[in-house]
Formats: C-alpha cells, structure tokens, sequence
C-alpha cells in the first residue's frame, strides 16, 4: 500500500524530542502503527494481543523491558496494563527523550493508566481518519485551518489559491470514509471491508472495553447514532427508540466516544445562555461507516439520502478537529444555534477571537447560506471572519468577511 503522508507527522516527531513517551490514540485501523513505522523505520515494534501475552510482558514486565531496551514501539499497549508502572520506572531513571512509543485504541482506559503511572512524562496525541487533504497526498503541508487562522481570517481567495481541490467526486469520498484500508479497494468491496471491520470492534474492542450484554441492541444503537450524526444529542430521548434506558444509552455513547467512534462539539453560549441550546451536537467518526449501518449500498444511494447534508457536515466537522490537533495554540470549537433556528455549524475560538465555519453541501451558494453567520455577527456585534466549506470546487470570496471553501 502507498504510504500518504499525514498531518500530524511534525507534531508526533516533535514529540519523540520532548517527551521521553509518546502515546499515540486513534480508533482501530486509522494508521497509528503505519505511522510510527513510517517515521521511525528502524525501531523495533512489539504489538500486544487481548489474549496471548506476548514475550511474558504480562507475567514480567521487568524482564521483558530488559529484553527490549529502548527506543521501542509498543502497539496495542491497552492489552498489558501491568506494562505502565515498569515504563514509569524505567522512565523515571533516564532523562533521555523519545523512548518508547506507545499506541492504543482505547481513550480513557489508557489514559486512567497514564494518569496513575506517568503523568507528565508522556506526550499524548490523537490520529483520526485520512483527511481528504491527506486522501490526495497533501498531508505534508499545513492545512487551509492553519493558514486561514494565521492571517487572522483573511477572506482573499488568492491565499488559498494552491490548496484549492481538483474535482473529485464528493459523495464517492462519504460512502468510502476515510479508513486507509479501502483506499487500494474497488468500490464493489468497501461495505465487506467496513462491515468486517464493524464486527471486529464489536467482538474485540467492545467486548473487552463496556459491559455490553446485549450485542445485538448495541449493534442497533451504533447504528442509531450514525442516523443521528450532525444533531443535537437529547439524552433524555436516546436509545428510547430501540427499547433502550437512557441510562444505558448513555453508558454505550460513552462507549462509543472511548473508542473513537464518536465525538461531541458542545453548544456555545456567550453571554445570551438562556436564548441558546446548551444541547451538544454529536458526530459519528466515518461516514464510510456511518453509510454501512444506514444501509446505503453506493454512493448514487446517498445521493439521494435525506442524510446527505448531515454526513457532509460530519466530513466538515470531523476535517476541523483533524487539522485543529496540529495547530501551535489550543483552540476551542462549539455549534451555536438560537432559539429562533438561527446557526453555526462550528464557531472557533482562539486568542479571545471567533471564527465561524458554515457547511453547504451544495455547489452553488447565495446570500441566504449566509443568514446563521449574520445572526452570530448581529448577536455579538463582532465581524467574526468566516468561512462556508461546500461542495463546489472554487474558492472565492462571499463578502468582506467570508470566504467560499471548496471542501
């Protein structure tokens, strides 16, 4: 397979030489292992199992550290939890950087062990599904985020003229998703792959992760969730549709976000609380995935699906916290939405300024796209800077302070 260069290789590099670990999160088959691989091809790597312990790791942690002395890959590492007080032992004699790299699928377990073991010791990044930038080899270069924020929102095509897209079929990249193991696959063998893939983190990663008795009601819940990607999440309703507690509902969302398939963007509030939804917006990891479990059989059947517009919203969204992990500054990002059904899809928030991205799944767009960016402006008495990310393939500028990005 033809390795595609990554966005986050800089930062997982920078890292190596700032922390003596690095732990590396993402759901199964993003390409955490491929990545370490490709930076660091001569350091060993020893991948774990649920069920074998391999090299006794388990049995004796100490003496299977003294049998792979550092720099070391260490893949999988949730399955040897008894590894992390040896690390932090080993790590705790040694001020040398970039010794052992770790990966791992699932968040909070591993991230409860780090806690306990090596806080403040081990640098922890995030690797989510191929971007469409990095689907067309570009993740070697700064993302359109990071240039747009570093002008301060500078609404002028020209900056963004070399990192417009050549036409390429959008909905083909939504029913596809974004997991690196279908990019050499015909279309005809996608759903097999997403659907083995569905049924190994169920068996594998589930089962090991929650108490999930009933398989087959949370097979039905995943899928409602991925109906459910691009809205707002009432709690109080979900999972009531297919018999389950909100309770229950509740612990498997949970579940769902631990293991990297979903995530939420909370509502922004600002200083108008009780005019807005404090209800978060959840959204599903990959839409490839998400079109499996909504039984969309091509991407001519999601051309016509009522869920079109939400999984390009969830590409969108998903796109924006990709290229927000290798931003220099932490940056925040809500929904906003009044009770009048004015919206932002996401509202930035850097350096006690905002920046409003608005998503289109349309190739043509007019003043009335731009109503929910007017209302926040209006709202706040800011010229917020702005960008609508659609379909159509040529940046141009919308007004004095918005700018049309072609996805």
């Amino acid at each position: 397979m033809t390795y595609l260069p990554r966005f986050l290789e800089k930062k997982l590099l920078d890292y190596g030489t700032w922390f003596s670990a690095v732990l590396l999160l993402g759901a199964r088959q993003v390409g955490k292992t491929t990545l370490l691989k490709h930076l660091y091809p001569n350091m060993k790597i020893i991948t774990f199992d649920p069920v074998l312990d391999v090299h006794g790791a388990r049995q004796d942690p100490d003496l299977f550290l003294d049998s792979f002395p550092p720099p070391l890959i260490l893949d999988e590492i949730q399955y040897v939890p008894e590894l992390f007080p040896a690390l932090k032992r080993r790590i705790d004699t040694s001020e040398k950087k970039g010794q052992y790299f770790l990966s791992g699928s699932q968040n909070p377990l591993l991230l409860r062990q780090v806690a306990e073991s090596m806080a403040g010791r081990v640098g922890i990044l995030e690797l989510d599904e191929l971007h469409p930038e990095e689907l067309r080899g570009c993740g070697d270069r700064l993302p359109w985020l990071h240039s747009w924020l570093a002008t301060g929102g500078l609404p002028d095509p020209k900056h963004y003229q070399g990192q417009e897209s050549k036409p390429q079929s959008l909905l083909s990249y939504l029913w596809r998703g974004g997991l690196p193991g279908i990019l050499e696959l015909p279309d005809r063998a996608v759903q097999a792959y997403l659907n083995s893939y569905f049924h190994t983190y169920i068996e594998r990663d589930i089962r090991l992760a929650g108490e999930v008795r009933d398989i087959d009601s949370f097979g039905r819940f995943v899928a409602l969730c991925a109906a459910l990607s691009g809205q707002e999440i009432n709690r109080a309703q979900l999972g009531r549709d297919i018999g389950v507690s909100p309770i229950t509902a509740q612990k498997w969302l949970e579940l769902l976000r631990m293991t990297y398939q979903w995530h939420e963007v909370p509502a922004y509030s600002g200083n108008t609380v009780k005019r807005l939804s404090g209800k978060p917006k959840g959204y599903f990891s990959d839409t490839g995935l998400a079109c499996l479990l909504q039984r969309l059989s091509s991407d001519e059947a999601l051309s016509v699906s009522p869920l079109k517009g939400a999984f390009f919203e969830t590409l969108v969204i998903n796109s924006l916290r990709q290229q927000q992990a290798v931003l220099p500054a932490l940056m925040g990002m809500y929904h906003w939405r009044t009770t009048g059904g004015a919206e932002v899809d996401a509202v930035l928030e850097l350096d006690g300024k905002h920046y409003l991205v608005e998503c289109k799944c349309t190739t043509q767009l007019s003043r009335h796209d731009l109503r929910g960016i007017m209302a926040f402006r209006s709202t706040y008495q800011e010229n917020a800077p702005a960008v609508v990310v659609y379909a159509g393939h040529e940046c141009r500028k919308l007004d004095d302070w918005t700018l049309a990005m072609p996805l």
